[in-house]
């Protein structure tokens, strides 16, 4: 895939070890897996950033590691969403994006992930936060207040406040994941770390952020990207460029289910002649797909 593709895909993560038999291919060291990562998938979260700020070489490493068309999104550190809840902490946003220059113009969004304690009092906070950064700064917000989701005045304020700063309002599917018996420990482990709320698909911005956290066994998911088979071509076709993003409980088949939900994509309203073909590349095991 390559930048002019209308619709980014790609995982939680570029490192995991079950990969070898898909992505990667047998015997690709951990350092190389980034740069096979970014071989078929055009975007990846990266989720390190909430917990830790990684030191400036590996920063540079990742840039050099990846083409000039592909697109990062990394998370603001848990010390400025959560701590410090978006106030009175310039400085530490400042030291983050010094970190993070190697990688600014590969970055697609920066994803400000928000408590499920970040309620619609807070966000006056919000507001001051997203006038502090640059305009052109594209930029994602996850929130888990269920004020947020109750299609009621709060949020209504919350989407026009988006909307005004043309941020992206991050959208989670986890019906999937939910709809799993909690019989392994990764499923279980699921249900307890991922917010089960309603999808609410609507576009802030010109970068809609899907995270589709999906069944375990793959053909059950189908049914739960029906909706999306509609939704992603809409927003294709008044010119957005959504990001796709694909989980499963312990991400071991990821890739696959990623490259499933995407051929579906593919064969929707003839958007074949639009999205560029995705294949596990060769040398990994070649896992039946559809």
């Amino acid at each position: 895939m390559h930048f002019s593709s209308p619709l980014r895909i790609g995982m939680a993560m570029w490192s995991h070890a079950p990969w070898q038999r898909s992505l990667y291919g047998r015997g690709c060291p951990s350092t190389e897996r980034l740069s096979r990562y970014a071989e078929t998938f055009s975007t990846v979260e990266g989720n390190t950033t909430f917990y830790a700020t990684p030191k400036t070489a590996t920063v540079q490493n990742w840039h050099q590691a990846t083409p000039d068309d592909f697109r990062f999104t990394f998370k603001l550190p848990k010390t400025i969403t959560h701590q410090y809840k978006l106030m009175h902490c310039q400085s530490q946003l400042s030291e983050f994006f010094q970190v993070m220059a190697p990688v600014a113009e590969k970055t697609g969004i920066w994803k400000i992930q928000l408590p499920a304690s970040f309620g619609p009092t807070e966000l006056p906070a919000l507001s001051a936060f997203l006038k502090q950064l640059p305009q052109d700064l594209p930029i994602g917000v996850e929130v888990r207040h269920l004020a947020f989701f109750a299609k009621g005045e709060d949020e209504k304020a919350l989407n026009r406040l988006l909307i005004e700063h043309e941020a992206n309002r991050i959208i989670m599917d986890t019906r999937p994941v939910f709809s799993a018996p909690p019989t392994t420990e990764a499923v279980v482990d699921a249900h307890q770390k991922k917010p089960k709320v309603p999808v609410h698909a609507i576009a802030t911005g010109q970068h809609p952020v899907v995270r589709f956290i999906g069944h375990p066994e793959l053909g059950e998911n189908d049914g739960f990207f029906a909706n999306w088979l509609q939704r992603l071509p809409l927003w294709l076709n008044e010119g957005k460029q959504p990001y796709l993003f694909i989980h499963t409980p312990d991400n071991d088949f990821a890739p696959e289910l990623a490259v499933r939900l995407y051929r579906q994509l593919q064969q929707q309203h003839d958007l074949k002649t639009v999205l560029p073909d995705l294949k596990l590349p060769e040398g990994g095991d070649q896992v039946t797909l559809l």
